[in-house]
């Protein structure tokens, strides 16, 4: 494949206008169990995480522009693997395992966090993360132990925080104060049926590979 080598002038002149879901070729690469498996090369990786059920797979075939190139799960925690895709052949999404699903077991939970972790220490391209987190919910002990370790590595994150069109205005206007207020980070609603957030999100995006580019 033909890639653009990131740093480049043509490279650095794509980053330069925001991403449209329509201007989006997105392809999937593979899933992968090892992190050993896992590309290595010198494209930038925005990593996708949150727990079981937030709507991750949804948020990312929104913002592409398609409905099935994440599968979107009846049965929460079952993606098991890090997913990769490739953002018009210049950097990849990677779709890491949800977590906190209570109904798999305790040794299966801890292999998929250890399996986050491992690639969380190992990806020398990972420009930063966008962190989902349901808008009716608070957040969890694992969403604040991932923003914390991300911070002591100094890798940037966006939050997004999906289902807002569960919310009122107010409430949701309140629900984005106070995450903020806890992360200190920048902090997107989202909603996968009226859109809002997804043109903030590939804002953001843009800018994290621009960074790391």
């Amino acid at each position: 494949m033909n890639f653009i080598r990131t740093g480049s002038k043509e490279s650095k002149a794509h980053f330069r206008k925001p991403l449209k879901s329509r201007e989006i070729e997105c392809n999937f690469v593979g899933s992968f169990y090892e992190v050993e498996q896992i590309p290595d090369d010198y494209l930038p990786q925005i990593a996708f995480a949150g727990r079981s059920n937030v709507g991750k797979s949804s948020l990312l075939n929104k913002l592409v522009g398609q409905k099935k190139m994440a599968k979107v799960s009846s049965t929460p925690g079952k993606t098991r693997s890090i997913n990769f895709f490739s953002v018009n052949k210049r950097f990849y999404f990677v779709d890491l395992p949800g977590y906190g699903y209570a109904k798999v077991s305790k040794t299966e939970r801890e292999s998929w966090g250890k399996l986050i972790e491992k690639y969380l220490t190992a990806s020398k391209q990972l420009a930063g993360m966008v962190l989902l987190i349901d808008a009716r919910r608070d957040p969890t002990e694992e969403d604040l132990m991932l923003t914390e370790w991300l911070e002591k590595r100094k890798l940037p994150v966006i939050i997004a925080l999906t289902k807002a069109d569960k919310l009122g205005r107010g409430d949701l206007n309140n629900k984005v104060r106070a995450i903020q207020k806890e992360f200190n980070v920048e902090v997107i609603p989202f909603s996968i049926l009226s859109g809002i957030g997804k043109n903030e999100i590939l804002r953001a995006i843009t800018n994290l590979v621009q960074t790391q580019s």
